[in-house]
């Protein structure tokens, strides 16, 4: 940068130097113009000049004493008289006599000065016609001529002025350049710009290869960077469409984001793993602060897709589920089996009978009563199932009177059966706890453990409504928002993790346009503990209240399931 200001300001100065020196050609050309016409009007203004000018046989040596006086008072280099062809007749140097001057063709009429080519060079000289004889006519031509100064001598005149500005011109260019270099190299960090572009091509790169969006926002509100991920996972227009304006340098506001996307990005504290809907993507976000100098700079936000890690946790949860149902039902069989065979040991085969009459009957009540208020299989099958495991640990699991739910699409079916499975197990867990030895401090139940569960269609939207109570000790009101979070548990971290259920449920509810929410029940009428209810959209498809199916299809897919 000094270099390139010093070759600027070397440039500016011979530009200078170029302008003054025609300048002070224009000067000197005006100044001497002036003079030397002066004293060649007076030198043909002599009569004794016009008088032998006019003569037949002029006298050159009056001439010459004359044209030299006058070249002497006003420092002429060179004098001539001329006839009216521009031939030298007489000259201060008497070796030029008979050589042709270059005048203008009206010299020997009209008076004048200008530039003309003299021995010496380029000269100024001033040219005045002299009159004579009886009737009065131009005889000759004074000619009075000065050379310019060499180069040298005019630059060496102003050698001290170009020697100041090409001074106090490099001092400033010095000064200004070194300012600007430290305001560069502080605002780029030391670094070359051989090096800024490095770094810029490895963060370009960087960026495309990484799946995870980023999201740079100024402490302005707008965008400083989004990668091609981040654009895609947001739903924006892609890098690779011409059309597409660039969010770099855009507020947030002008994006036309999903509110709660532009809420979160938006955000100044940092946030972990915040699970976010986003159309039919679900993303998990990470915020962290920017700060520069200690003072706060940005966001700096990264977006993962897991929309197939939510589906393969649903599925596999719904996995565990099923064997751990499995399990229950195969420890309940093996006692009933165990007591059959004891009976018939014993002899007692009308005991017999009747232990297996109980058993069918106990069954067949608890399907009647399921199949009676929830006609969509697969979640009739599911409540059956979680019956039997709430069965084993002591848990009662009502379905509450007021259900009816009827057969719903295979999608709402799928994520109605996800929904109620984490509730009720979730329930059966708080239950079961505050009723176990470690909630009382002794054995034995100390009160009924109970789960009340309620399917219904709700609302002008005909929204599904998940409601699920427990007898437990309820959720702390300070903590009722934090049970959705991804991670949070009551309950010590097994081999899988813990905190996934409850978020399964409310990522659920927002991808389908709904939402789950929980208070405590009425601790007066037995009912103390946390009661979750989610509101799924869906489309019915049969109208009408639920009702027990008798057709055999139905009964087939109740059994299959």
């Amino acid at each position: 940068m000094l270099a390139l200001q010093l070759a600027v300001l070397l440039v500016v100065v011979a530009a200078a130097a170029v302008v003054f020196l025609g300048q002070a050609d224009a000067a000197f050309r005006d100044d001497r113009a002036d003079r030397l016409e002066v004293a060649a009007e007076g030198l043909a203004g002599i009569p004794a000049v016009q008088a032998t000018l006019a003569a037949d046989a002029p006298d050159t040596r009056a001439l010459a004493f004359y044209l030299q006086s006058r070249a002497a008072y006003v420092d002429a280099t060179n004098a001539y008289l001329t006839d009216l062809d521009g031939v030298i007749v007489v000259a201060t140097d008497p070796t030029r006599t008979g050589e042709h001057l270059d005048l203008p063709a009206d010299a020997g009429s009209v008076a004048g000065s200008g530039d003309v080519t003299d021995v010496d060079g380029r000269s100024i000289a001033a040219w005045v016609p002299v009159y004579g004889g009886p009737t009065p006519h131009p005889v000759a031509v004074v000619v009075l001529a000065d050379p310019y100064p060499p180069l040298t001598e005019r630059l060496s005149s102003a050698g001290g002025d170009v020697l100041v500005v090409l001074g106090i011109g490099t001092a400033l260019a010095a000064a200004g350049s070194w300012l600007l270099s430290r305001l560069v190299r502080r605002r780029t960090r030391g670094l070359e710009p051989a090096q800024i572009a490095a770094l810029a091509d490895h963060r370009e790169g960087v960026l495309r290869s990484i799946r995870e969006g980023v999201v740079v926002v100024g402490d302005d509100g707008r965008v400083s960077l989004m990668s091609d991920s981040a654009r895609e996972l947001l739903g924006l227009a892609p890098a690779t469409d011409p059309a597409a304006p660039d969010p770099a340098g855009r507020r947030l506001d002008d994006l036309g984001l999903d509110p709660a996307v532009l809420d979160l990005l938006r955000g100044t504290d940092e946030v972990h793993d915040a699970v976010l809907v986003a159309e039919d993507t679900v993303l998990v976000l990470n915020r962290r602060r920017v700060l520069h100098d200690g003072r706060p700079a940005g966001t700096v936000t990264t977006l993962r897709d897991r929309t197939e890690l939510l589906a393969l946790q649903s599925e596999l949860h719904a996995r565990e589920s099923v064997t751990e149902t499995l399990r229950a039902q195969t420890h309940e069989f093996s006692n009933q089996l165990h007591t059959v065979s004891g009976l018939i040991e014993l002899g007692e085969y009308d005991e017999v009978g009747r232990f297996v009459d109980r058993l069918t009957r106990r069954r067949a009540d608890l399907s009647d009563v399921v199949t009676t208020r929830v006609a969509d299989p697969a979640v009739a099958a599911l409540l059956i199932a979680k019956a039997t495991l709430a069965d084993e640990r002591h848990v009662e699991l009502l379905v509450d009177p007021a259900s009816a739910l009827p057969r719903l699409d295979p999608d709402l079916s799928a994520d109605v059966g996800t929904v109620l499975g984490n509730l009720v197990d979730n329930a059966v867990d708080a239950a079961a706890w505050a009723a176990g030895p470690d909630a009382r401090g002794a054995a034995g139940p100390a009160v009924p453990a109970m789960v009340r569960v309620r399917l219904a269609v709700d609302g002008p939207a005909h929204d599904v409504v998940v409601e699920v109570a427990d007898s437990g000790r309820g959720v702390p009101p300070e903590q009722a928002a934090a049970i959705f979070r991804r991670g949070w548990s009551t309950k010590p971290h097994g081999p899988t993790g813990r905190g996934v259920g409850l978020a399964l449920v409310h990522v659920l509810a927002q991808r389908r346009g709904g939402a789950v929410t929980v208070h405590n029940g009425d601790a007066r009428a037995g009912e103390g503990g946390a009661v979750f209810i989610a509101r799924l959209p869906q489309a019915v498809v049969g109208a009408g209240p639920a009702a027990r199916s008798t057709g055999d299809a139905d009964e087939q897919g109740v059994q299959q399931a």
